[in-house]
């Protein structure tokens, strides 16, 4: 299943509920590909781009020790959902390449989805250059969110295992 026929199942399931992102290492990705699916001014509240610390800690509330944490992600998504008003929010936050930042290696990604206010997080490890790591990252994101959404899904099945 690709990004795009992902973003269109979560946009299925949303129910006239609404959603936006907060996003560090994925730079936006999660917010373009559902901003590409038809009607996304009805449902896309709009995302955020957290790059920097202290846009994270200042716009989004984090209060976590580090900004490189599941608690970091889940704060993130609330965050998000607080000033964009939205009743479904996704976060992303990692380290996509380079060096290890805060004892957090390359690849390390967390990922929060917030669902009727019910947060749930997952630390995921991906390989390859930075921008594959987005992009795997992207797709993490979006199916977690599926999953969260409906987890007795087929698609959000079928979806991980080809991650």
């Amino acid at each position: 299943m690709k990004d795009d026929d992902l973003a269109r199942r979560i946009v299925d399931l949303l129910d006239g509920r609404t959603i936006a992102t907060a996003e560090s290492c994925t730079a936006g990705r999660v917010a373009e590909v559902l901003a590409s699916v038809e009607n996304a001014t009805d449902f896309l509240r709009g995302g955020i781009v957290a790059y920097q610390e202290w846009v994270k800690r200042d716009l989004l509330g984090v209060t976590a020790r580090s900004v490189l944490t599941e608690e970091a992600a889940a704060q993130m998504a609330i965050g998000a959902a607080r000033l964009l008003r939205a009743d479904i929010t996704v976060s992303t936050t990692g380290v996509a390449g380079g060096d290890a930042e805060e004892g957090t290696p390359p690849g390390t990604v967390y990922i929060a989805t917030s669902v009727n206010q019910k947060v749930t997080t997952a630390e995921h490890r991906f390989t390859g250059s930075p921008e594959r790591v987005c992009e795997k990252a992207r797709r993490q994101a979006l199916v977690d969110l599926l999953s969260v959404m409906d987890p007795a899904s087929d698609s959000a099945r079928a979806a991980a295992n080809s991650t």
